[in-house]
């Protein structure tokens, strides 16, 4: 199981930095275009996703992780927000290869942010933190096409072969 989820780690790290790339060369009015999804923007989507991720890992090291609500905006700029993802990133790898078979098919306890005490088996809270980049890549993704952009392929098939 641990080998499963260091891969998916891995293979999270590439598809950023293949999403990223695409964004970054994107005009910023493009970048920051309202385009009617979840989370608005191309920018709204990915800070999303570093929101949910310092969320989780807060939970995961037992410390407070300052997120109040799942849109709150972490970095206005597409440069900051790029740094702090491949920091976020890597600590996501260091977490995962740190952890041992027997703490996966342990038991996660936390509070959700409205404060209602709540509790998940490890190794599938990491499948829905991976499961969850997936389906906001998969948004961005859509995104880059409506920017008139040619959207990078992200396929963990690509990642493995």
């Amino acid at each position: 199981m641990k080998e499963y989820f260091q891969t998916l780690a891995r293979y999270n790290r590439w598809a950023n930095i293949r999403l990223y790339d695409a964004c970054g060369k994107l005009p910023e009015n493009e970048y920051l275009l309202d385009r009617k999804a979840f989370f608005h923007s191309i920018h709204g989507t990915l800070n999303h996703l570093l929101v949910c991720d310092r969320l989780w890992l807060g939970r995961l090291k037992f410390r407070e992780s300052g997120i109040t609500s799942l849109d709150q905006m972490l970095y206005a700029d597409f440069k900051s927000l790029w740094s702090a993802r491949q920091a976020e990133d890597e600590r996501i790898i260091e977490l995962i290869d740190g952890m041992t078979e027997s703490a996966l098919n342990g038991l996660l306890k936390f509070k959700t942010l409205a404060g209602k005490e709540s509790a998940m088996g490890l190794r599938w809270l990491l499948g829905h933190l991976f499961n969850h980049h997936t389906h906001h890549r998969g948004q961005v993704h859509a995104m880059l096409s409506q920017a008139g952009s040619e959207p990078p392929a992200l396929d963990i098939y690509y990642f493995m072969g």
